[in-house]
């Protein structure tokens, strides 16, 4: 615990350092680099520790606020977390240290802004304490809010922020009234004070549905996810990474740590969570499909994964309200195991996201093309990003969402009317995600990177330097290294899902067993194929060309010189898709005017809002703004009138008491 103490003031003292740095830009980027990669190193050792051995170890002083220590502890759960938190965010600070530069001292306060981010994410993954939880979740609410608006000229940053920072607020209601009910008969708000609550009862079920509703509004679960595709576009790539990344993934750790306070679930707390998951996932999905701006489609890709994570817990909740140790375990391991994936491919397409505008200026995918010619090591970074999160095998992205499932198939078997109802749903939800999933990074990688270049930034782009080529890189690897490691990876779960679930390591160990031939045969048959094909490219170089090669133009069929125009674009080549889904998306249609003879130059678009925010959220909210002008006549400013207005509630007591 010493080592991760001397990590974390390290990381604290050098978010600090930017503010002292003046105009000396490359100090305050530094700094922040060499403190987020320190508290990795330092913290590294006890949380493999944990993991293998299923260690807890904690460290708790006395704080002068109510209700607080200041309590942190790592076990299994946290170090499966943190370390995959610390590693994204040293690789996002050292990927930001090239994509900011030459902003000047303007960015020593968005460097501020990041370490205190990294430090408020890793102490809500350790706090052992309710209040300690509270005050490291509003840091880290508050420096991604002050990150998102970083870019504050834009009116359309600034409206992101605000509802980013109001969707925050709404979550931390609920968790603080999570930790009122866990702590109601306690002096104080330590973990290991809480009572393990029976599901039957009422508090239980209130704990449950403020969790879901206060967590799943960070992680981005449907209809709660407005706040996620607005602010991940607003923010810097290297933010927008690791909050998205990591940071909606501390929601899933907080609802998760929130199920270890809870006995044996009921079967209706997992049918919850699969069907938010299913709706999450597809509706997800499909907006994402109707995007034209990149990182806006990477940004509804992640309510899509964190609904494919919900679908892995709500199997895990099911399977241990049936009876089903195997479906739990596999279960909650895929969810868990996707949380990890997801951080490392999505963690990977936004930095690569990030490249392409640094080097073109613009992220909206119908004036990119060709990039694959101009940045290669970008577009096969982006390309390998794309097969994981669309769960092609060999990637890791495949594994987790195999074991999922796997989970629903063993689940099918069972012959459990409930359980096999929600296990079919769970197999067509993963079935139609993944196809659809597919179907949109087809569009996005070939509308970015292959064909011809659509605009003058396209043409002259380039791959960014070193800086921000190593972190892609380093994640593309890993990507293709976990989907080849077959049923090796499910070493790092063990305890994880053992502490989640509440099965012993012998029930855990015993569920994965199912797991381990296909996973294995698997991967051996992706490394043969990879070998088979470096093989036939590599004969197929040496051997000596049979024919010259000569140029021609090609059949013109109509036209004699093909252009940029002609192609593809984002929207139609979705189209056939987001014309069959119409019903959910209500994409709106500006037809080219043609009533003129001889029309002149015009144009054709489309636009897809969001269906919560367009048609539930914004009338609430001019609803609730009426309401509050209607009350704001009240306040007329005269102490006679407000005298009036507490002799007629006193006088409405007296009769309701009269009456009782």
């Amino acid at each position: 615990m010493k080592l991760l103490l001397t990590g974390l003031s390290i990381l604290l003292i050098s978010s600090f350092v930017p503010l002292f740095a003046g105009k000396r830009s490359k100090v305050a980027s530094l700094s922040v680099v060499i403190g987020t990669v320190s508290c990795l190193l330092l913290s590294s050792g006890i949380c493999i520790d944990s993991l293998i051995a299923g260690d807890s170890h904690e460290l708790s002083f006395r704080m002068f606020i109510p209700f607080a220590n200041f309590a942190i502890g790592v076990d299994p759960l946290c170090a499966f977390f943190l370390i995959p938190l610390l590693f994204l965010s040293s690789l996002c600070a050292i990927y930001g240290s090239s994509y900011m530069d030459g902003k000047g001292s303007r960015s020593n306060a968005s460097w501020f802004f990041f370490g205190l981010l990294v430090l408020g994410m890793s102490l809500v993954v350790l706090a052992r304490n309710g209040m300690l939880f509270l005050i490291a979740w509003e840091i880290m609410t508050l420096a991604s809010f002050f990150l998102v608006i970083y870019e504050s000229t834009s009116s359309g940053v600034q409206k992101a922020g605000w509802i980013y920072l109001v969707a925050s607020h709404v979550g931390v209601a609920c968790i603080f009234a999570v930790f009122a009910i866990l702590g109601r008969n306690a002096d104080r708000l330590d973990f290991d004070v809480f009572p393990i609550l029976n599901s039957n009862t009422t508090a239980a079920t209130a704990v449950f549905i403020f969790s879901l509703i206060g967590f799943g509004s960070k992680a981005g679960f449907i209809p709660l996810h407005i706040w996620l595709p607005e602010a991940h576009p607003a923010a810097p790539s290297h933010v927008s990474s690791l909050m998205s990344g990591i940071m909606i993934k501390l929601g899933i750790y907080g609802f998760l740590r929130t199920l270890t306070f809870l006995g044996d679930p009921p079967l209706w707390w997992g049918v919850t969570l699969v069907v938010i998951g299913s709706s999450s996932g597809i509706l997800g999905v499909l907006f994402a499909l109707a995007q034209h701006d990149l990182k806006r489609l990477l940004a509804y890709h992640s309510v899509e994964n964190i609904g494919i994570i919900a679908l892995g817990i709500g199997m895990g909740l099911i399977g241990l309200s049936c009876g089903e140790p195997v479906v739990a375990v596999l279960g909650f391991a895929g969810g868990l195991l996707h949380v990890l994936n997801h951080c490392l491919f999505k963690g990977l397409l936004f930095l690569g996201a990030g490249a392409v505008i640094h080097e073109t200026g613009t992220g909206d995918m119908d004036h990119l093309g060709g990039l694959m010619k101009k940045m290669p090591r970008t577009g096969i970074c982006f390309m390998a990003g794309s097969a994981a999160i669309s769960g092609l095998p060999p990637f890791n992205g495949f594994i987790s969402e195999f074991l999922i499932f796997l989970s629903a198939l063993f689940g099918v078997t069972t012959m459990i009317v409930p359980l096999s109802f929600c296990s079919i749903a769970v197999i067509i939800s993963l079935g139609l995600i993944g196809g659809l999933a597919t179907a949109c990074f087809s569009k996005a990688f070939g509308t970015i990177f292959l064909g011809e270049p659509r605009s003058e930034h396209a043409k002259h782009a380039k791959d960014p330097d070193h800086a921000m080529t190593m972190p892609m890189l380093i994640l593309a690897i890993l990507c293709l290294a976990i989907g080849l490691s077959g049923a090796s990876i499910l070493l790092l779960v063990g305890t994880p899902v053992s502490e989640v679930s509440g099965l012993s390591i012998t029930a855990c160990s015993y569920g994965f067993k199912s797991a381990i031939y296909p996973l294995t045969a698997i991967a051996m048959l992706s490394m043969l194929l990879m070998v088979f094909g470096a093989f036939i490219f590599t004969v197929r170089k040496a051997l000596p060309r049979g024919n010259t090669e000569s140029k021609a133009p090609t059949w013109d069929c109509g036209y004699a010189k093909p252009e940029a125009r002609m192609q593809y674009t984002s929207s139609s080549f979705a189209q056939p898709l987001t014309k069959l889904f119409s019903f959910f998306l209500r994409t709106r249609t500006k037809l080219p005017g043609t009533a003129e003879t001889f029309p002149g130059r015009n144009s054709f678009s489309t636009d897809t809002p969001d269906f919560w925010q367009e048609y539930v959220f914004r009338p609430m909210v001019i609803l609730f703004a009426k309401l509050s002008s209607a009350i704001a006549r009240s306040d007329s400013g005269r102490i006679h009138i407000y005298i009036l207005y507490i002799i007629i509630t006193v006088l409405a007591l007296l009769i309701w008491n009269f009456f009782k």
